[in-house]
């Protein structure tokens, strides 16, 4: 706790004023929920519009910024209406934002339960985006009210900034608002889990390689060039590439090593035909470390010798491949000026929950690395639990303890309280 017994008091009534409003903190990510986010498709404004209604009566105004129609049509997503809630209390001090995302991968199949219903049994809440990360939308929320009812803060500022682009990489999110020169704020903090404050994370580069051949009737198959037989060529030379980066070793807690996965193969015209397309989608885990335009040219480098490797038939056409990059997230490294953050996280939360909070790396990427590219230390904290396989979170059953969401709003109204005091 504090050697400051005005300081032990505040977190103590911050602590009650949460209890005393937990089933309504509750009922508020219930809500959160059972508004669809799906991404894709991706019509995020019918979220955004909800929250702002529900904040509404808390007080809280959110402006409304709607990515226009095209730029989000032409980013393969339908509306994002990303919001931002300005709480000022005085001149002087720092500004601190909070930021969590409302879009989310589709449920899936194998739901035991409403993906969108907010159940509750067992002292958990199970719906798509319950962990990650609507919770936080609700702890972020009723930390802000706690502050504002108990600590009273006569300087610096507050700002909730609840973004729609999280699952495609965040630049029509924070990045958008941050291009627009909406926001600048001196330190904050995005949606994370509660067993530790996250200060580093991978980047990805996700590239779409398009192996192009030339068909041909099964029967005949030397009168065309596999374009099928070509992909596997090429993708044989991507997964040795996971040998190599085996070696490749990170120095930040929490991060292994890279790691290049194929997740999405389509090609192929019907059974009795050679397959003249194939298109891969690869995506490439790359550790702080690494610099990306090396990884990529790297990258570029094995699918174009693996191409010209390949031996299509005497007299067939070579293979034609096209390499056209999808995605570029950079890692985020920490920033000297989170330290203040790491520290009022780690302090409140081993005090409530009994266990030290370390400053780790995970090997995820968010949107939370195009604020620290602008200038803004962050760190990642929220409700949650130790684990994403713990959460379920992009599986079916995604659930939330209620008491790590209870004990995390709390962590977050005293940090506010260390750092706007």
């Amino acid at each position: 706790m504090s050697n400051n017994p005005t300081a032990a008091a505040t977190y103590a009534a911050l602590d009650a004023w949460i209890d005393a409003h937990f089933d309504e903190e509750v009922r508020f990510l219930q809500e959160m929920v059972r508004v669809p986010t799906d991404t894709p498709p991706g019509n995020n404004a019918p979220h955004a519009q909800r929250t702002a209604e529900l904040i509404a009566a808390f007080g809280f105004e959110a402006e409304k910024h709607a990515v226009p129609a095209q730029e989000v049509k032409d980013y393969g997503l339908e509306s994002i209406t990303n919001l931002i809630v300005r709480r000022p209390y005085g001149s002087g001090g720092r500004t601190v934002a909070l930021n969590a995302h409302g879009d989310v991968v589709p449920p899936g199949e194998g739901w035991t339960r409403p993906p969108y219903g907010g159940e509750i049994a067992d002292g958990k809440i199970y719906g798509r985006a319950t962990a990650v990360s609507k919770s936080d939308f609700a702890s972020f929320t009723f930390a802000v009210r706690a502050l504002e009812a108990v600590a009273r803060p006569q300087k610096g500022g507050v700002e909730l900034h609840f973004t729609y682009d999280e699952e495609f990489g965040g630049e029509l999110g924070p990045g958008w608002l941050l291009k627009k020169g909406l926001t600048k704020p001196d330190l904050m903090i995005a949606a994370g889990f509660s067993y530790e404050v996250v200060v580093a994370h991978n980047g990805c580069l996700q590239m779409e390689v398009t192996v192009q051949g030339e068909m041909a009737h099964a029967a005949i198959p030397d009168s065309g060039t596999d374009a099928l037989q070509g992909a596997v060529h090429i993708l044989n030379a991507l997964y040795a590439l996971n040998t190599d980066y085996l070696q490749v070793r990170s120095q930040v807690a929490g991060i292994t090593h890279p790691y290049l996965n194929v997740g999405l193969i389509q090609g192929g015209t019907n059974t009795n035909v050679i397959p003249g397309k194939v298109v891969l989608k690869l995506d490439r885990r790359m550790i702080p470390e690494e610099e990306p335009v090396q990884v990529e040219a790297a990258i570029r480098q094995t699918i174009a010798r693996a191409a010209a490797s390949f031996a299509p038939p005497r007299g067939g056409k070579a293979l034609q491949v096209e390499i056209r990059r999808l995605l570029l997230a950079n890692a985020m490294k920490p920033l000297a000026g989170n330290q203040p953050l790491v520290d009022a996280l780690q302090k409140h939360g081993q005090a409530l929950f009994g266990t030290a909070i370390p400053a780790v790396g995970t090997p995820l990427y968010t949107d939370v690395r195009l604020y620290v590219e602008n200038g803004i230390p962050g760190v990642i904290y929220g409700a949650g639990p130790r684990t994403v396989l713990e959460s379920h979170a992009k599986r079916s059953d995604e659930r939330l303890e209620l008491e790590d969401l209870r004990r995390a709003t709390k962590v977050v109204a005293r940090a506010l309280a260390d750092l706007l005091g």
